[in-house]
């Protein structure tokens, strides 16, 4: 197992110099934000990124991730010329020696919460989602009103999309997510990365939007529908856990032993209701996930690729990005660390 910490370029307020000082992390998890969705990542760019990150002594790890455009998820024609450029980005990755590829094929909404500052009761805050106050969100004036998407879609871009997804059941984004793999793992294959698909967070249906990474058995059909070993899982333990009927150790165990876990974020979960749940700290005693069972499933099936601390509550009076403070989440990685240590006997 390989610690990282997820960094997200010059204006985030954790610094290349904070990260290298958390105990044990020696990669970095990060993107470029500023090529548009479905451009080709310049491999320029991607090198000017990891040169970054190796004059402060760490390595480029991951990438997290390559955004998919949305005519792809909706199979639109204008796919294959997108699949192309995707590909080529990968392409650009292996050629530089970034072995790892994070992303997600969650229809039009990535990561989703009701509440970026959930307030517990020792002060500290956390992300937070309930789905009876989805329910509530307006979305006639776009996503200005969803928690951390104030400016991604107006609202006649936005209808657009929910009307074309319409016409996109549960089956057919598995076709079109078929297509997509048939077209670049190979590519990733011949070139030296692991993609790994992040699970849908939340694992189930939001706006009635389909949504199928969600579950052991979807899982391991994801794996199948290109049997390459290039065509792997990140496997996360909040967006999986915060499913109740998820058996995470089981899943962690299954995907390991075939060698299709590329990549683990970390992180807990509280469930407080049905589909309502808040970010916990990361030991296992202090949410629902088993942590403990998971990194054992990890380590007994020889996972050594990244992980990464994922989501963090905001402490000691900490300000910036909801979910990505330095502080809970070092102690996360120091956590996970001796947990692993604790397993392997060290």
């Amino acid at each position: 197992m390989k610690m990282t910490f997820r960094w997200f370029g010059a204006d985030d307020k954790v610094s290349l110099q904070n990260i290298r000082q958390i105990p044990g992390v020696n990669g970095v998890v990060s993107a470029l934000y500023d090529v548009p969705v479905g451009d080709v990542w310049p491999k320029e760019k991607i090198a000017k990124l990891a040169e970054q990150i190796d004059d402060a002594s760490l390595t480029l790890a991951v990438v997290e991730s390559i955004p998919i455009h949305e005519d792809i998820k909706l199979g639109r024609p204008t796919r294959d010329k997108l699949v192309d450029q995707y590909a080529q980005s990968v392409q650009h990755m292996g050629d530089l020696g970034v072995p790892v590829l994070c992303y997600n094929f969650m229809p039009i909404f990535d990561w989703t919460r009701t509440d970026l500052a959930m307030v517990n009761p020792d002060g500290s805050t956390a992300l937070a989602y309930d789905d009876a106050a989805l329910s509530r969100i307006d979305l006639s004036r776009g996503t200005g009103d969803l928690p951390g998407w104030a400016t991604a879609y107006d609202a006649k871009t936005l209808q657009a999309l929910l009307d074309a997804y319409k016409q996109v059941d549960e089956e057919k984004l598995w076709e079109n997510l078929a297509y997509f793999l048939e077209r670049v793992v190979p590519v990733a294959e011949s070139a030296g990365v692991k993609m790994a698909i992040h699970p849908d967070d939340p694992p189930w249906s939001i706006f009635g939007l389909p949504r199928i990474i969600t579950n052991g058995p979807n899982l391991d059909r994801f794996t199948k529908l290109v049997d390459l070993p290039a065509n792997g899982v990140t496997f996360c333990t909040g967006s999986l856990g915060a499913e109740p009927s998820n058996d995470l150790p089981a899943m962690a165990r299954m995907l390991g032993e075939r060698k299709r876990i590329h990549f683990a974020h970390c992180r807990n979960v509280k469930w407080t209701g049905t589909r309502k749940f808040n970010e916990a700290p990361h030991p296992t005693r202090l949410g629902d996930v088993d942590m403990h069972g998971v990194l054992t499933a990890l380590h007994e099936t020889g996972f050594e690729g990244p992980m990464r601390p994922d989501h963090g509550r905001m402490i000691w009076g900490e300000t910036g990005r909801a979910g990505y403070g330095l502080y809970d989440r070092a102690l996360g990685a120091t956590y996970l660390q001796g947990l692993w240590e604790g397993i392997a006997g060290a």
